[in-house]
């Protein structure tokens, strides 16, 4: 629901400009070489500083360090104003000093979750969250086409409850979806052929907690990713148990599911097995699911291509 103008500014959310958002946005804005590139740096860093002061005080986990907005060469080269919000995405954090509309640059992945408007009062150290919008175009963003900061947070609950998907494709950007490491940071690599074959492609792992299947231990899942052309992607999948376990559960199974849910293939851990490997190629925007089942717990990680 679109709300007017009188109702979002009953409903807008004050919020301090701190010293050290001040600190921060004047230190990135002496990175750049322009007035102009200083002046919008500056302004999108108090932006997304107030945006993500809010979200704390909502307790809603965000990831500054992973947003684009805090990546030197991104701030460089392009318009940023974004805040990651943890397992939910980005969201763009748009700066107004004045008038009834912000402007979107077309730089704006159209990827982001949405977008807050933030009207900044230098002067008295102030900034107030006007509204947000659940969709992002380039151009002008009238303040009457906005929802209240109430509905933001509807939204974002609403997005918690559905699956995220890691987005592998990113991978070969290197933009690595929260909670996915390297290989070497939760698996130490038991023989140099294990280790060999980790180098190709693009591999990231990621602890998985089995809870009482498992108590105080957890499974690894492996995934690497290399591209074979421009739209088809060649995955191996693999499972290792903890770096306190030399083998798997003999009753794991890990199963690929479609976009429907339906299991394409499976493998299952025999008595003595050290990892279990699923191969096979999928293209750009394709979209499936692997499932490590064991005992009474299934854990279901989402992907796209």
């Amino acid at each position: 629901m679109i709300h007017s103008t009188k109702n979002l500014a009953e409903k807008s959310i004050p919020v301090s400009i701190t010293q050290a958002a001040l600190k921060i946005a004047r230190f990135f804005a002496n990175e750049q070489v322009t007035p102009e590139k200083k002046i919008q740096v500056y302004l999108n860093t108090l932006a997304v500083c107030a945006v993500n002061d809010y979200m704390e005080m909502m307790n809603i986990s965000t990831d500054l360090k992973a947003s684009d907005s805090w990546n030197l060469a991104m701030r460089y080269y392009a318009d940023v104003a974004d805040l990651k919000l943890s397992a939910l995405g980005n969201l763009e954090c748009r700066p107004v000093t004045s008038g009834n509309f912000c402007y979107i640059p077309p730089e704006v992945p159209d990827d982001r979750i949405g977008v807050v408007v933030v009207e900044l009062d230098i002067e008295h150290e102030q900034a107030t969250l006007i509204g947000f919008a659940k969709t992002i175009k380039a151009g002008e963003l009238l303040f009457n086409e906005l929802q209240t900061l109430e509905d933001l947070l509807a939204y974002l609950d609403s997005l918690e409850s559905i699956p995220t998907q890691v987005k592998l494709s990113y991978w070969l950007q290197n933009i690595i979806d929260v909670g996915w490491q390297p290989i070497e940071k939760i698996l130490a690599p038991k023989t140099p052929q294990l280790a060999f074959r980790y180098r190709n492609g693009v591999t990231r792992g990621k602890l998985i907690d089995m809870g009482i299947e498992l108590p105080g231990q957890s499974l690894t899942l492996v995934v690497t990713l290399t591209p074979k052309n421009s739209v088809e992607i060649q995955l191996k999948l693999q499972v290792h148990p903890s770096e306190e376990q030399a083998y798997l559960p003999n009753n794991l199974i890990v199963k690929v599911l479609d976009e429907k849910g339906t299991t394409v293939m499976e493998a299952h851990a025999r008595s003595g097995s050290t990892h279990v490997t699923l191969e096979f190629n999928a293209q750009i925007g394709e979209c499936f699911s692997v499932n490590l089942e064991l005992g009474h717990t299934n854990i279901t990680e989402n992907f796209v291509i």
